[in-house]
């Protein structure tokens, strides 16, 4: 390598050390939400959920709508809904929903699926004041969604990358229930079990709507297993194959 080379070679990459570490400064969170969602990590009980019969549980039902399945390659978290669920009611009228920031094209698929558009995502609060907010809504309750993995990833991602936090909420998975109550069938989508149940399938792929069908089909699924005699959590999970058991 030429001396000239060497010189272009070496502004390069201070260039990109110092643009990493504008981005770094620039992402950084307010030090409140830190120090807030630490504490509320802190606070978790989670030995008490396990143990406390299942129709007696506040729950957060919750659902967030992203740009896809993959918040590790860069898909992002563009909306959050979510309802709370107390001795088997459904409190809709203490219900959570935020758009989420985002300043990048939306694909055409995914703009026909949520409804969404970059416009209102581009004037939406950023990601970390959206947590907070959504945090400060669910406190200690125990999170529920379909199909949870999908949730589970991107709020724990999103968790680490914003507070340097790690996401210890419980979050239960309906289709555990599912498995447990009716084995026989093979119901995978929201809209196929919602449609089993007779719950009316309105606004699909909206996470605030898809949070409140999840939470019909959560009290649904927790009378049918309790008349199975599994009345906690505890009871549940040891009644699931092995690999579905939670860490």
């Amino acid at each position: 390598m030429g001396f000239e080379q060497m010189i272009q070679f070496m502004r390069q990459v201070q260039g990109k050390v110092n643009t990493g570490l504008m981005t770094s400064l620039q992402t950084q969170s307010n030090p409140q939400h830190v120090a807030f969602v630490k504490q509320l990590q802190k606070e978790l009980s989670v030995k008490d959920s396990l143990t406390k019969p299942l129709n007696e549980l506040k729950v957060v039902v919750f659902d967030f709508e992203t740009t896809g399945f993959h918040p590790e390659q860069g898909d992002e978290i563009l909306s959050i809904g979510a309802v709370k669920v107390k001795e088997g009611k459904v409190l809709l009228d203490e219900s959570f929903y935020s758009l989420v920031r985002y300043d990048q094209k939306l694909t055409d698929e995914i703009k026909m699926l949520t409804g969404l558009q970059e416009e209102e995502l581009q004037q939406a609060p950023m990601l970390s004041n959206v947590l907070v907010q959504f945090f400060k809504y669910m406190q200690s309750d125990i999170l529920v969604a379909h199909h949870a993995t999908h949730e589970r990833k991107f709020i724990q991602h999103a968790s680490w990358r914003e507070f340097r936090s790690r996401f210890q909420h419980r979050i239960v998975d309906t289709s555990f229930l599912i498995r447990l109550a009716e084995p026989h069938l093979n119901l995978i989508q929201l809209e196929e079990c919602c449609e089993h149940c007779g719950i009316e399938v309105k606004d699909r792929h909206h996470a605030l709507s898809d949070a409140k069908m999840t939470a019909k089909l959560w009290n649904i699924y927790v009378e049918k297993v309790q008349k199975l005699g599994l009345r906690t959590l505890e009871e549940v999970y040891s009644h699931l194959p092995l690999i579905d058991r939670p860490q």
